[in-house]
């Protein structure tokens, strides 16, 4: 499948050698890891799993939160797995409130800190962090980075390989998402492009509101164009959250991510 990767986090319930066995299975040739899976799995056991089967590990979510305690040495934990995994992309998910906190510039300021902490000790063991912007919805607990164009901002303020991670649950909202996505072609900054689509109504957890591609609200096919007129030609990441999902068996959710891949993202099928 052209370049198409599943993210573990949308068989849920798979282990890491049903994601892997399952990915073969439906010809689909890449892997987004989650560091969970991983974690259950044990990090040779999995680097094994993944380079026995041919698969590219297309990321590793996550690493981030940095505005929560212990978060520079778990951050280089990630950038160690990574590197033993094979995956060139590390996800950071930048971290929301300290709690108790209402003062959200210093918020954005440890953040900030803290990916150029992290950006030499990444580039030093081969991996790109990659910085990913969050609905706005997210920022109280999970990030306070919420447009691609503050993604930008640390990243090129990082240096050291540091970009960003295009996902269309999070950035198709955006006013300035054409211009930014021109902005972080044109540095080579997007380092992993993530889809799912916005369903209706939300749950009582946001966090599950994700479909499958042509499901929901998001013109997919236009942002993956815009994605690729700034020069990204990389995977196509399926990362969704949503509970019947996860209650479906993994290959009918693989099934059905393959064929919205073909009839909405393949080469030729975009509008």
């Amino acid at each position: 499948m052209e370049l198409l990767s599943l993210n573990t986090a949308t068989t849920k319930h798979w282990t890491l050698a049903e994601a892997v066995a399952g990915c073969v299975e439906a010809g689909i040739s890449g892997i987004g890891l989650w560091r969970d899976r991983v974690a259950e799995a044990g990090l040779d056991r999995a680097a094994r799993l993944v380079r026995e089967a041919g698969l590219t590990v297309t990321s590793l979510c996550r690493g981030g939160f940095f505005t929560g305690p212990g978060s520079d040495a778990d951050n280089r934990r990630a950038v160690d797995e990574a590197a033993a995994l094979g995956a060139d992309t590390l996800v950071l998910v930048c971290g929301g409130l300290p709690e108790g906190s209402r003062d959200l510039p210093a918020a954005r300021r440890r953040v900030a800190a803290g990916i150029a902490a992290l950006a030499p000790y990444a580039e030093a063991h081969g991996v790109k962090p990659a910085i990913e912007p969050l609905h706005p919805m997210f920022c109280a607990d999970r990030a306070v980075v919420s447009t691609l164009g503050q993604a930008l901002d640390l990243a090129e303020a990082a240096g050291h390989g540091t970009g960003v991670v295009v996902d269309t649950y999070h950035v198709w909202w955006d006013p300035e998402l054409e211009t930014q996505l021109a902005r972080a072609g044109a540095a080579g900054l997007i380092h992993a492009f993530q889809v799912c689509d916005w369903l209706l109504p939300l749950p009582a957890d946001a966090l599950l509101g994700r479909g499958h591609v042509g499901d929901g609200s998001i013109d997919v096919p236009r942002i993956a164009g815009l994605v690729a007129e700034a020069g990204y030609g990389g995977w196509t990441e399926v990362e969704i959250f949503n509970q019947e999902i996860w209650d479906t068996p993994g290959a009918e959710t693989l099934r059905t991510l393959t064929d919205r891949h073909r009839r909405h993202l393949a080469r030729g099928a975009r509008r």
